[in-house]
């Protein structure tokens, strides 16, 4: 039975620890890899009003719990000076959103309030901003192009919806040779098989299951 309020503040280290245990029975390639701060770049994917505004009708309950994590990698990762990402799903006034708009019945808009990242996660001066209109980042050229150009080699990958456009970011970077990270306890969706599904799935091919914990040791050891 779908919840989507499977997690919550009081309950999300415990779920970490669960879901941590189920990714990394899958994950044999993590003794392959090394997480080197210097070399990553935090990806927020999707952390829009539309998703976590209770307004929304795509409102997802577990970003609240995930928000803090979210916050706190941001936080970490300027203290650094190491670059920080984020996407915003939006189609322009007259542009067709093709199957993505048939599936769904809907199409959020540029210039749509809900379109607008959370007010909690101000973008710093000079953080790339990049609007998508489809579930992979990487369908944006700009965003390979960024981290190529800054020699980074590796990405975390945080936010909204774990099956959808998270999970298709990290495949997307995967294939484009950027080893990805991806956080258990700081991407959300609105079901919890779901989310539990691309923890595996990712764990067993495409990405290194990491907790928030996990990345905030290694990048304030990077101090």
């Amino acid at each position: 039975m779908r919840d989507e309020n499977y997690v919550t503040a009081r309950n999300l280290a415990r779920k970490s620890a669960e879901w941590m245990a189920l990714a990394e029975s899958r994950c044999r390639a993590k003794k392959n890899f090394t997480f080197a701060p210097e070399k990553s770049a935090l990806l927020v994917i999707d952390m829009q009003r539309f998703f976590t505004d209770s307004r929304s009708h795509a409102y997802v309950p577990a970003s609240d719990a995930i928000l803090p994590n979210v916050q706190n990698l941001i936080g970490a990762y300027r203290k650094n000076s190491l670059p920080v990402i984020f996407t915003r799903h939006a189609f322009l006034d007259k542009e067709d959103p093709g199957i993505l708009g048939k599936w769904w019945r809907d199409a959020l808009r540029d210039g749509d309030e809900f379109a607008e990242l959370d007010q909690r996660l101000v973008p710093a001066k000079g953080e790339l901003v990049m609007r998508k209109s489809r579930y992979s980042a990487f369908t944006n050229p700009e965003l390979e192009r960024r981290l190529k150009r800054d020699k980074i080699g590796q990405i975390v990958i945080t936010g909204v919806l774990t099956h959808l456009c998270c999970e298709s970011t990290a495949r997307d970077a995967f294939m484009c040779d950027f080893e990805v990270y991806f956080a258990v306890d700081a991407t959300a969706t609105d079901d919890e098989e779901l989310h539990c599904a691309t923890l595996q799935t990712l764990s067993n091919g495409f990405a290194i299951p990491v907790s928030t914990d996990e990345i905030l040791v290694k990048v304030g050891a990077n101090q």
